[in-house]
């Protein structure tokens, strides 16, 4: 680590590997842990896994279950359609306002985790594609510079990731969206109308699925 670079604190990085295993669906909806099993699992202190369960039990990404248990929340149907207007009526905007500020650099980096992801889908590993899926989506929505906005779709992304965990263990990676091709190709025409389309797609196209499971359920 450069000597300027400030070292970041214990509490931040294990609030982060925890948030990378509730969006990898490690802990999927309904799974409780203890926290002494966070302890472990994560190789940290007990202050700093019981913080990263008080922040993310706060942004709605895991719950209480009493005798020191949390888990991810099982969402119901009325949820997930509260999900889905948000989601659909944020992201795309984020998206659309990245195509206007976008590099060429830009562009080749979100072309990378695309890459990524379809390595992941061919494999059928399906943490990697959760997390190369929220890496694409993440990193297209920080272009657009709106920081208000991108924490909130952050929280909606936890709210919902887990859920996509469960479409992968009943249809695989084979069927799963991935609209991030015709996003990039509009990136690279500079249509921002079309990026918001194809983000807007690929959104309603994982939520229709999510939607399905539960009826299958």
């Amino acid at each position: 680590m450069d000597a300027k670079t400030p070292k970041i604190p214990e509490h931040e990085n294990v609030y982060r590997k925890l948030r990378e295993m509730i969006l990898c669906g490690e802990l999927e909806p309904g799974q409780a842990v203890t926290i002494q099993g966070l302890v472990a699992d994560l190789g940290a202190g007990m202050t700093p896994v019981r913080e990263a369960i008080r922040r993310l039990t706060a942004e709605g990404a895991l719950e209480f279950q009493g005798n020191r248990r949390v888990s991810v929340p099982v969402l119901t149907r009325a949820q997930v359609d509260e999900l889905a207007f948000a989601r659909l009526a944020l992201e795309p905007q984020l998206a659309a306002w990245a195509a206007a500020k976008v590099t060429p650099e830009d562009i080749a980096a979100l072309t990378a985790i695309d890459m990524q992801l379809n390595r992941a889908i061919e494999r059928g590993d399906v943490r990697d594609y959760l997390w190369s899926n929220h890496q694409f989506h993440a990193l297209l929505y920080r272009f657009s510079g709106a920081s208000v906005m991108i924490a909130l779709a952050d929280m909606l992304w936890l709210r919902m990731g887990p859920s996509l965990r469960v479409i992968c263990g009943r249809y695989g990676t084979s069927n799963l969206p991935d609209m991030h091709e015709g996003a990039l190709d509009a990136l690279r025409r500079g249509d921002a109308d079309a990026v918001s389309a194809a983000i807007h797609a690929d959104i309603a196209q994982g939520i229709e699925q999510v939607r399905q499971s539960m009826d299958e359920g």
